[in-house]
C-alpha cells in the first residue's frame, strides 16, 4: 500500500521539478534570439584591428581587450597592450566573468577571429558589451602564425577542389 501512496507522488515531484527547467530553455532560448536578431544591425559585433589600435592610442578606457586564444601561453608570446588573458574554455566561468566589467565593451581576440565568436553572444545575453576584433591576432601582428593558418586552410580548400573553392 506504501508503494501505491509513493508512487504518484514522486510523479506529481518530478512533474514539478521538470517544468521549470523547460520553462527556463525557453526564456533562454528566448533571450538568446534576442541578442542574435540584433547581429545583423549591429554588424555581428566585429571591430576592426586598425579601430581597436586607435582606441588604445587615443587612451580610451571604455574598453577592454579578453585574449581568448585557447592556449595561455600564446599571451606571454605578445598580446595586445592592456589585454587580459581568459582563454576560450575558461570564459564563462563564474570567477572570470566577476573580471568582466558590464560598463565597458568587452573586445575578444583569438587567434584567427573564429574561436572569439563562441562566447560572445553568450556573454551579449548575459548583459556584457562583448566585441571580436576581427580575424583575431591574425589581423594585429605582422607575420603571426594565426595568418599563415588561414592561408594555410585557404590553400587546402581550393587543393581539394571543394565547390566553393573555384
Amino acid at each position: 500500500m506504501k508503494k501505491a501512496r509513493v508512487f504518484p507522488m514522486v510523479l506529481v515531484l518530478s512533474a514539478f521539478l521538470l517544468v521549470p527547467s523547460a520553462f527556463g530553455a525557453d526564456d533562454m532560448a528566448k533571450k538568446l534570439n534576442d541578442v542574435l536578431s540584433k547581429a545583423p544591425a549591429e554588424k555581428f559585433w566585429q571591430i576592426p584591428a586598425d579601430e581597436v589600435l586607435a582606441m588604445i592610442n587615443a587612451k580610451k578606457t571604455d574598453f577592454l581587450v579578453v585574449d581568448v586564444r585557447p592556449n595561455p601561453a600564446e599571451y606571454g608570446q605578445g598580446h595586445i597592450p592592456g589585454a587580459i588573458a581568459i582563454p576560450v574554455q575558461d570564459i564563462l566561468q563564474p570567477g572570470n566573468l566577476k573580471k568582466l566589467p558590464k560598463d565597458k565593451k568587452l573586445i575578444l581576440a583569438c587567434v584567427t577571429g573564429q574561436t572569439q565568436n563562441l562566447p560572445v553572444v553568450a556573454l551579449r545575453a548575459l548583459g556584457y558589451k562583448a566585441y571580436t576584433m576581427a580575424f583575431g591576432m591574425a589581423a594585429w601582428s605582422k607575420n603571426y602564425h594565426g595568418a599563415q593558418k588561414m592561408q594555410e586552410a585557404i590553400s587546402n580548400a581550393a587543393a581539394k577542389n571543394y565547390p566553393l573553392a573555384k
